[in-house]
């Protein structure tokens, strides 16, 4: 079994291999989107994101579950209307402030 220290160097080589294919800075935006306004569903992180960018809700959503699954450093909310917000995990905060910083 992984130690936390070792699960966090996981997490953390997977992002930055994640983030190293980010030719546009779409990624990297939507993970400081996640540090700064802590909870979001995919349609707020589109609406957001298409002031800076041309996105589409898709896209987002892809990105989203990338991170979500395969990386695992947001976690899911669902309400009762059956719609989605994504956090941060609170662990993973500092890795994430680290790479792509905040602003």
């Amino acid at each position: 079994m992984r130690s936390p220290q070792e699960i966090k160097k996981v997490i953390e080589a997977r992002l930055k291999l994640y983030l190293s294919r980010d030719k546009t800075g779409i990624r990297r935006e939507l993970l400081r989107l996640f540090v700064r306004i802590k909870s979001m569903t995919v349609a707020e992180l589109v609406a957001e994101l298409r002031k800076q960018y041309a996105v589409t809700f898709h896209k987002i959503a892809s990105m989203v579950g990338i991170i979500a699954s395969r990386i695992g450093i947001l976690r899911v909310i669902r309400n009762s209307d059956g719609i989605s917000a994504y956090k941060l995990k609170e662990k993973y905060i500092d890795i994430v402030v680290r790479i792509v910083g905040v602003g």
